[in-house]
């Protein structure tokens, strides 16, 4: 495999834009050859810090042009960059940068408190000059050296480090761009808020690869979103779910005109949200699959197909077909694949899928070709089309039946609007699980809204308990913790067993 010279690649960028805005923070705006002239700095002091190619790296930055800055820069050292969210708590950092392996961090002093030790070198972004981008100055590195370690979101257990190669980072960056709906150009801009150290990295650099530019918030902040959209300052925007629920709902009445894609992925997008965003933007959200695993695109659905999905009246989350380079199977619990419209878990290989796993207990490689079982569970319908439905470890098994928390949330959810429910099982010596609905901040009277749905539903899929919550437990990206909602509701209260449960304070 022939090895790749980032800095090279990013020179070209470099020159050929210069003068461009290149990203757009609460601070400045940022020109490539500024962009760049840090990450030759940044670079170059990593470097002098003794870190050689495959050493680990890492990165805990607010979102921000020095995020980016720092991102190039390790990637032009050669070093494995180790992304960390500022939304972690300490001991979850901890955790990460032993698993890595990491001895050098580059991060600001707001941040930098809990991560200095006898042994760690740290950096601070502020501290690093500027320096000229001469790719001579930087190494190449073998193609199947690890390249980046992205942590899975831990929401069953302490994260996993998905380690990628310098291969198949580049290799996802060409696939991302080949995907993306319209070329981004002098004009385009796209706008970004989740943690730079997860999808919007990939996006920046897609975005930046082509000349166009990115403004990088750090964090939701709806009033400073909404006038963005309002001044027509981008024509795209990378919304979650989780992100673009709350922009929806801060929206109101108003109407947005510019945006030509919303892109969607990291969890479900439910029938309900999707309605009141084409409300409010039109036809424009584009929903792909994503995992840490697997650089995106795993699969795409347009536009316009995601139109169609939900305009027929599709109520599952139809993710789209795989994109190049990526082979999908549905295996049974027996291992075996399964035929077309039948549920089981989803299992992916790819030109761009992680190299293994490091853990507590060091690296464990997946093995060449073969396939990553991700825990997911879906079907492809006759078009050839992905629908997720759940995930393996989330089902609830009540009464003798299994239960997917996704199919009870999207019965319950159009007569919750626009609060959301979170749907787990409550461990019973009766049931063997009850199924548990939890409502973010309901408005009054909505357990008499929920009646007609829960009369309508099949018998052993009906919550048997229901609770409302101030919030529902997220972690750093926005997914809903359903164990911790498990967790709390069991400190506070006591399930009293038979045919109809009920939870009782405890004392």
């Amino acid at each position: 495999m022939k090895s790749i010279q980032w800095a090279s690649d990013l020179a070209v960028v470099a020159l050929r834009y210069s003068a461009r805005p290149a990203v757009v923070d609460k601070h400045d705006t940022t020109s490539y050859a500024t962009l760049f002239a840090k990450a030759a700095g940044v670079g170059q002091a990593v470097m002098k810090a003794g870190v050689r190619p495959g050493d680990a790296v890492a990165i805990l930055l607010r979102n921000s042009a020095d995020a980016v800055a720092a991102t190039f820069g390790v990637m032009m050292s050669g070093a494995v960059e180790v992304p960390l969210n500022p939304a972690l708590g300490t001991a979850e950092r901890i955790h990460c940068l032993a698993v890595s392996g990491a001895r050098v961090v580059i991060t600001s002093a707001g941040l930098a408190g809990d991560l200095i030790d006898g042994d760690r070198i740290v950096l601070d972004i502020a501290d690093i000059a500027d320096a000229p981008l001469d790719p001579r100055a930087f190494p190449a590195v073998a193609g199947d050296a690890p390249s980046r370690v992205v942590f899975t979101s831990g929401t069953t257990g302490l994260p996993k480090g998905a380690v990628h190669s310098q291969h198949g980072r580049w290799t996802a960056n060409i696939l991302l761009q080949a995907n993306l709906p319209f070329r981004p150009d002098a004009g385009s801009c796209v706008l970004l808020m989740t943690p730079y150290s997860h999808g919007s990295s990939l996006m920046t650099h897609a975005y930046l690869s082509s000349g166009a530019s990115v403004i990088l918030l750090d964090g939701v902040d709806t009033p400073t979103v909404l006038g963005i959209l309002a001044r027509g300052e981008c024509d795209a925007m990378f919304a979650p779910p989780t992100v673009l629920a709350k922009i929806v709902a801060a929206a109101g009445e108003q109407r947005f005109t510019s945006l030509r894609t919303i892109y969607c992925g990291t969890a479900v997008l439910k029938p309900t949200l999707y309605a009141r965003a084409r409300v409010i933007f039109g036809p424009v959200v584009r929903v792909t699959y994503g995992k840490s695993e697997v650089f995106n695109p795993i699969t795409v659905l347009e536009a316009e197909e995601t139109e169609a999905w939900y305009g027929a009246g599709g109520d599952d989350a139809c993710v789209g077909w795989p994109a190049p380079g990526v082979e999908i199977a549905i295996r049974g619990e027996d291992g075996a694949p399964v035929a077309a419209g039948h549920t089981g878990e989803v299992a992916i290989r790819a030109q761009h899928l992680m190299m293994g796993y490091r853990t507590a207990n060091g690296f464990t490689p997946l093995a060449a070709d073969d396939y990553h079982d991700t825990g997911d569970l879906g079907y492809f319908d006759p078009q050839g089309r992905l629908h997720l439905t759940g995930r393996t470890a989330d089902v609830i098994k009540s009464g003798g039946y299994k239960v997917t928390p996704e199919e009870v949330e999207r019965a319950l959810a159009p007569a919750l609007q626009p609060s959301e429910v979170a749907v787990v099982g409550i461990p019973s010596d009766y049931w063997g699980e009850v199924i548990l609905a939890a409502v973010e901040r309901p408005a009054p009277g909505w357990e008499a809204r929920l009646a007609p749905a829960l009369q309508a539903m099949t018998d052993y899929k009906r919550p048997r308990l229901m609770i409302a919550l101030d919030e529902l437990p997220r972690n750093g990206i926005g997914k809903i913790l359903r164990g911790a909602i498990r967790t709390d509701v069991l400190s506070r209260f006591r399930l009293t067993e038979g045919p109809r449960p009920r939870l009782e304070k405890r004392d």
